[in-house]
């Protein structure tokens, strides 16, 4: 963080959405960082932020274990919004009452305003809010006044004069919250009187010197896969390393069809990076033989990444780090937040499936950034947008598009499945518009008829998603026609498939990836 910009500290109470808080406010071109809430008050004022905001989390105030804030930070002038878990925490922590409500609150929620305020400035007298609590403050604390009510005249949000305390039982940094955005701005520009001094440009430039700083001499290796998360960030480190920088591809014969052959072009012709190609496949196929759980088969892949790239550099000298473009999303999925709160949904091998005996250290220069503000920076670093807006994937690879054991035959199928997806996808003009379209296969079988003889087959499942950031997505409703299409196409087209269906999930309570 340069000293020299306006910022807004995030005190992270482990919830899914702390960093896209965090996010939000660099919308506004105003930087802002996480920071665990075991922070001493003394330490906060010393970096001189221009506000504070108390994330939401999974605790209860009133659990034993409940984390809180040192009670000086509550003291000392600086602006401070709470959230959710941030709003019980304030109240609890300045003496009102904090209780476990009779009905929990979770989703769409109406709230209608009772008092004029900054914070809600511009803002309409009733709104939709995303909601997502079980605890509610039934008395305020002395000083505070109730802003904002729910239909069941639950406190919505409340407000300190005396303190300039804010607080919100709602998530107005969820897409779901109707003009969240004009709220969090209100905060950052009217109440914090923070100037937009951060931008992708100031981002890139201080990556740079952090990486040159931390990384000096040493030699780096980067796992490659095509993908704009990775490719950006082996650009961005090779600006600041240059020739110290190895990018390896590891063919894990889990890639989709004819990836090997994309990368190999992009990436002689337009990249010119030094790029080694690994031939793995028989590895990590042999490694996942008979492996069914999806947790297993995910720090399989992990542990055997790490293997190949130290048996790839034997005789190559010393490598010191490891370049992985881990994105926040990753990042809180396999529960690893600042504040320590966070709840498990997945372990990504990039995270939280690594090994423990790594002799790498790791350098992931975009772990606090999402999707769409790493496709930002990859334009501004020159990639082609053929790499900017690729359908993410995540680095297992189909093994965890294959529900249950994982064979040569079940990925022929998905391969194929999977490329028909994506072309139709793409010759409707609908790649740039869905967050991802890609195919699952089910490890069942079902029964079917084709030219009047019945067929026992495998069944595809065609998930096509909308989303901003990978933290909510919501299925997407692209024509029937296409639907129609890609059904018919898998099924005449694929063996061993005899039956298409549409996923219809969002994310929550479903995840974008099944497994």
């Amino acid at each position: 963080m340069s000293s020299d910009k306006d910022f807004i500290a995030v005190l992270d109470f482990g919830s899914q959405y702390s960093q896209l808080i965090a996010r939000r406010i660099r919308e506004c071109s105003v930087y802002s960082e996480l920071f665990p809430p075991t922070i001493s008050a003394q330490e906060l004022k010393k970096l001189n932020p221009k506000g504070i905001i108390l994330s939401g989390g999974p605790s209860s105030v009133y659990d034993e274990d409940a984390p809180k804030i040192d009670p000086e930070i509550l003291n000392i002038g600086i602006p401070i919004l709470g959230i959710c878990y941030g709003m019980q925490l304030i109240s609890h922590q300045l003496g009102g009452q904090v209780e476990q409500g009779q009905k929990h609150e979770y989703g769409r929620t109406k709230i209608k305003f009772e008092a004029n305020n900054l914070l809600f400035k511009n803002v309409t007298n009733e709104i939709n809010v995303w909601m997502s609590h079980g605890d509610e403050v039934k008395v305020l604390p002395e000083g505070f006044f109730s802003l904002a009510v729910t239909e069941n005249e639950k406190l919505a949000s409340v407000y300190s004069p005396e303190r300039n305390i804010y607080a919100v039982q709602f998530h107005p940094e969820v897409a779901h919250t109707e003009q969240g955005q004009i709220i969090i701005r209100n905060f950052v520009f009217d109440i914090c009187k923070a100037k937009p001094t951060w931008s992708m440009t100031t981002f890139i430039q201080d990556s740079i010197s952090q990486i040159k700083e931390m990384v000096g001499n040493q030699k780096v290796i980067c796992a490659l896969s095509g993908g704009v998360d990775s490719s950006a960030a082996a650009v961005l480190v090779h600006k600041a390393i240059g020739d110290n920088l190895t990018c390896f591809y590891v063919d894990t014969g889990l890639m989709r069809k004819n990836e090997n052959k994309d990368i190999k072009r992009i990436f002689d012709e337009q990249f010119h990076l030094n790029v080694k190609f690994i031939d793995a496949r028989e590895r990590f196929l042999t490694k996942l033989e008979g492996v069914a759980d999806p947790e297993l088969k995910r720090k399989i892949i992990g542990e055997e990444f790490i293997r190949t790239f130290e048996d790839a550099i034997k005789g190559m000298g010393d490598f010191d780090w490891l370049v992985q473009g881990t994105l926040y999303p990753d990042v809180i999925e396999s529960a690893v937040s600042v504040g320590g709160k966070a709840v498990r949904i997945k372990s990504h091998h990039n995270v939280a499936g690594l090994p423990k005996d790594m002799k790498f250290k790791l350098l992931e220069p975009f772990r606090n950034l999402f999707k769409d503000e790493v496709r930002n920076l990859a334009l501004k670093l020159g990639l082609p947008e053929e790499i900017v807006y690729r359908h993410p994937f995540p680095g297992p690879g189909l093994a965890i598009r294959i529900v249950g054991e994982i064979s040569r035959q079940k990925l022929r199928i998905l391969r194929d499945a999977d490329a028909i997806v994506r072309e139709e996808i793409f010759n409707a003009g609908l790649y740039r518009d869905v967050w991802q379209a890609f195919a699952i296969l089910l490890s069942i079988k079902s029964v079917g008829v084709m030219g009047d003889r019945r067929t026992y087959s495998y069944p595809i499942v065609l998930r096509i998603v909308s989303s901003e950031d990978a933290m909510t997505a919501d299925w997407s409703r692209v024509p029937y026609d296409l639907l129609d299409k890609i059904s018919r196409r898998i099924v005449n087209e694929v063996e061993e498939v005899n039956r298409v269906v549409y996923d219809i999930s969002s994310k929550p309570p479903a995840t974008i990836e099944w497994e």
